[in-house]
């Protein structure tokens, strides 16, 4: 039986899936094992999928990317992330700045930016959380203070993804009263002077890919870059529980391909993208961790493949907004009925 059914993968995504699942199956799926254990970042992996045409390609056509959709970056993640989280992560971060860049920055920016993210020569970051605030914009303590036609940033940021081994990041900073809507973002080369990033290490899970610990003393940017005994599964408690991890596989990913349809349209993105962030990561934490107790000691050996899906499956519901902080956006922009 295939667990990822192309039925609710649109036509015109389907051959970036199968793309992203042959290499998936040639150059994730052997070494997952080897990152886990090293924790080591797999540039080698990054730089033959850039050249793949699989990293980077959600930067528009405009711009030197594959112009990919939404559906298309979600058929593709599948099929990294089924083979493995942390070099999945790695995989998909690659323009992680450059989406924010997309969405806020002005047309000289773009052109600037984004066609070194598009033909594969530049990896991307972003650095939002910070050591106190966690996800909240709101206690952000990182400035940024204009000084003639530069702005000087201050501030460290932690869990920054991307942080040591991107070219360049957009960091949020402070530019106005403390609050969501007193910041601002800069597009940050990672050379430049004041740029000191350390890599979080001894990480519980998704060890391939890379966060950091951001520290910006002085960084100067010019004011341009402002932006926005029998088989165990023959005992009838366990084929229970594995039709009720199915059955939560199967409601969260449809929620996820449904959101996706919404986003896609413009229709109550906030609301849809919180939803489905909330419900497949809580789903994926739940799943894992119940697959890991059926495997009773063997879960608990770190070179037992769930046992290393269990370490990763605890970051999702943590990073990119935590889902509480999602379960209030999706509140907030409850669509009228």
């Amino acid at each position: 039986m295939e667990l990822l059914s192309p039925t609710p993968v649109p036509t015109e995504a389907r051959d970036a899936k199968a793309a992203a699942r042959e290499f998936a199956n040639e150059h994730v799926r052997p070494r997952a094992q080897e990152f886990d254990a090293s924790g080591a970042f797999p540039h080698e992996i990054v730089r033959e999928a850039q050249a793949a045409g699989l990293a980077g390609s959600y930067v528009p056509a405009e711009h030197g990317g594959a112009g990919w959709t939404l559906a298309d970056r979600l058929g593709v993640i599948e099929e990294w992330f089924r083979a493995d989280g942390g070099i999945g992560l790695s995989l998909q971060l690659v323009d992680f700045g450059a989406k924010v860049l997309m969405m806020a920055g002005s047309p000289e920016q773009k052109a600037e930016w984004l066609p070194p993210v598009g033909d594969g020569d530049v990896i991307t970051g972003l650095a939002a959380t910070e050591p106190a605030g966690g996800s909240d914009l709101a206690g952000m303590t990182t400035t940024a203070r204009r000084e003639g036609d530069e702005y000087v940033l201050d501030g460290e940021k932690y869990w920054t993804s991307n942080g040591a081994v991107a070219d360049w990041i957009v960091v949020y900073a402070q530019t106005g009263e403390p609050g969501h809507d007193g910041y601002s973002l800069f597009v940050v080369p990672t050379d430049t002077d004041g740029y000191e990033a350390e890599p979080i290490t001894d990480k519980m899970g998704l060890r391939a890919s890379q966060q950091a610990r951001v520290q910006l003393s002085g960084v100067r940017v010019p004011h341009d870059r402002d932006l926005y005994d029998a088989p165990v599964a023959d005992k009838q408690t366990v084929r229970h529980r594995l039709v009720e991890m199915r059955e939560q596989f199967e409601a969260a990913r449809a929620l996820t391909w449904q959101a996706c349809e919404h986003v896609m349209a413009g229709e109550d993105a906030p609301f849809w993208a919180s939803l489905a962030k909330s419900h497949a990561t809580r789903t994926a934490e739940e799943i894992a961790a119940t697959a890991t107790q059926l495997h009773g000691g063997e879960g608990l050996r770190e070179e037992n493949r769930i046992n290393r899906v269990y370490r990763d499956a605890k970051y999702p519901p943590v990073y990119e907004g935590a889902n509480a902080v999602q379960r209030d956006l999706a509140y907030g922009h409850w669509p009228d009925q």
